[in-house]
């Protein structure tokens, strides 16, 4: 019964399972043959997952009349920039020892590296704009500046395509899903103009 009266507790833990699961692989030598890169893909998948929970909100509050999900918009949002960053860090720390020569080669040469650091630093200022006081302080503005949501889940569908070399079908996935999502906000987008 406490569950239905406030589950947030229940989703932030439910949030943080990916990283249990991914210390606790650290911890049985369960990262198989190249840990490095299973931690690093783990927390962009759960990235981009994030990402595009967090862009489902809006559509199933529509669809369902329950206004209440939009309250679980924000951590949702803010779990998907923590695995972003834990992702990015993975890459800098783990992969390339914050050698920022080969990191900004990288940037320059290899696709995916591009769309990602692109989308994480189009996440950057939604995450530190993302309380009360921000709100109020830059009033109209906030929702302008989250609108910056779409083109960096973009980035990132991108990011994860580039990344794939041979089986495409969950990026592909990703891509639809995210496509979706955006359809919907079109389609709303177009029906409230021409209403108007």
């Amino acid at each position: 019964m406490a569950f239905y009266r406030n589950p947030k507790p229940w989703l932030f833990l439910i949030c943080l399972y990916p990283l249990a699961r991914l210390l606790v692989l650290a911890w049985t030598d369960g990262l198989g043959v190249n840990p490095i890169e299973f931690v690093t893909r783990s927390l962009g998948t759960w990235t981009l997952t994030g990402l595009l929970l967090t862009l489902a909100v809006t559509p199933l509050r529509k669809l369902s009349g329950y206004g209440g999900l939009l309250r679980y918009r924000r951590m949702l949002g803010l779990f998907a920039f923590f695995y972003g960053t834990l992702h990015l860090l993975s890459y800098l720390w783990l992969d390339q020892f914050f050698d920022w020569a080969a990191v900004f080669k990288d940037i320059l040469k290899r696709p995916f590296i591009t769309f990602g650091m692109a989308a994480f630093l189009l996440l950057l200022p939604l995450a530190l704009t993302s309380t009360h006081a921000a709100m109020r302080r830059l009033g109209r503005n906030w929702q302008r500046l989250h609108w910056l949501v779409y083109p960096a889940a973009i980035g990132a569908v991108l990011h994860y395509g580039w990344l794939v070399k041979k089986d495409l079908t969950q990026p592909l996935i990703y891509g639809g899903v995210l496509t979706l999502l955006l359809g919907f906000r079109v389609f709303w987008f177009y029906k409230k103009t021409k209403a108007g």
